[in-house]
């Protein structure tokens, strides 16, 4: 793998990417290059829109007060991203904001929040986990946003299941105490790496005696223990995650 640029900002733009094109920024994104990262005309940037990969392009006034990006040749072609999908009860602001950054850092392809009975709340700003996506994605080198889903209830994303995807929930009451052993017993003659999967955290209540049994029914089900202590939702999701990509996903 070519090493990445890791100095240059990086910036997600909604439009079409190719040599030659220019394309104006928003106003907060050219707030941010002028007023906070000090970046003048003609300084140099990456740009992406999850479709085209990645290029390199230099800052150009457009009119008072606006930028655009000029771009230039391209640095890295788009990525097929892992299938992945992080299902998880949603959490207030801060947490969540948080939990969405690092889904998407380790490599989550959909946001997808389930509400469950013992939910702390009900309502997700769609715009705001977006945002989020955006920064985790400039900040961390990748190139595909995950498609972010409106809110289901547990029935339903059961109900609409894909039943050749591996689900792994967390579950405290897993009878397998060792994470990487149950995980390894789902590891089917695929290619680890190309899997579909959805890793699912329930809130810090935990699943209803119903909704886990209901969970345990459903066929190339995991249930997951993650270790002795108990975690808050959104370090559970980094913990579930890490171990999903190192013993399924894309780290091995």
């Amino acid at each position: 793998m070519a090493r990445r640029d890791l100095h240059t900002p990086r910036l997600y733009v909604d439009a079409p990417l190719q040599e030659g094109s220019t394309v104006a920024l928003d106003p907060s994104q050219g707030n941010h290059l002028t007023n906070v990262l000090r970046l003048k005309s003609g300084d140099s940037v990456l740009v992406f829109n999850g479709r085209d990969g990645e290029w390199r392009a230099s800052l150009a006034p457009v009119g008072k007060g606006r930028l655009a990006v000029a771009v230039g040749s391209r640095v890295r072609p788009q990525e097929r991203p892992g299938d992945l999908h992080y299902l998880f009860a949603p959490l207030k602001h801060a947490r969540l904001d948080f939990m969405a950054q690092k889904a998407v850092e380790m490599g989550a392809s959909r946001l997808q929040p389930v509400l469950t009975r013992y939910v702390q709340v009900a309502r997700v700003n769609l715009h705001r986990m977006r945002a989020n996506a955006i920064e985790a994605a400039q900040q961390c080198g990748i190139l595909t946003l995950p498609d972010i889903r409106a809110p289901v209830g547990l029935d339903r994303m059961i109900a609409e299941r894909d039943p050749d995807r591996i689900l792994v929930f967390c579950d405290e009451d897993a009878a397998v105490k060792d994470p990487v052993a149950a995980l390894s017993t789902a590891l089917p003659a695929r290619r680890a790496g190309t899997l579909p999967i959805a890793v699912l955290v329930g809130p810090e209540g935990g699943f209803a005696a119903d909704e886990r049994e209901a969970l345990c029914r459903l066929p190339n089900t995991v249930r997951l223990s993650l270790g002795p202590r108990i975690l808050r939702a959104d370090t559970a999701a980094v913990a579930a995650l890490a171990l999903v990509e190192a013993v399924l996903g894309d780290w091995r």
